[in-house]
């Protein structure tokens, strides 16, 4: 993608109006607050947990804008509508 391309796509930030920050930023942030929040506690599967966390209100909000549409709402995401089922079941969404 090139430099003109890749200012015409769209950048994730939060819902918040007072602020533009990015997604990205906010992830960040909120990796931060929850190593802070630690103390010492041992820590696995984060990997996963960190997806879930964000794959859930993702498939949520896509679902939502596409009025339920699966097959819509798989087209948007980039995934076939099995892959899309498949993540529904697998988080309860379904």
């Amino acid at each position: 993608m090139n430099t003109a391309e890749a200012r015409k796509q769209p950048h994730l930030t939060i819902a918040r109006s007072e602020t533009h920050d990015t997604l990205r930023n906010c992830v960040r942030r909120s990796l931060n607050d929850y190593f802070n929040q630690l103390d010492g506690e041992p820590v696995s599967e984060l990997y996963t947990m960190v997806l879930a966390e964000m794959e859930i209100p993702l498939l949520e909000k896509v679902l939502e804008y596409t009025r339920g549409n699966q097959t819509k709402a798989a087209e948007l995401l980039g995934l076939n509508r099995g892959t899309l089922r498949k993540k529904l079941k697998q988080y309860g969404l379904l």
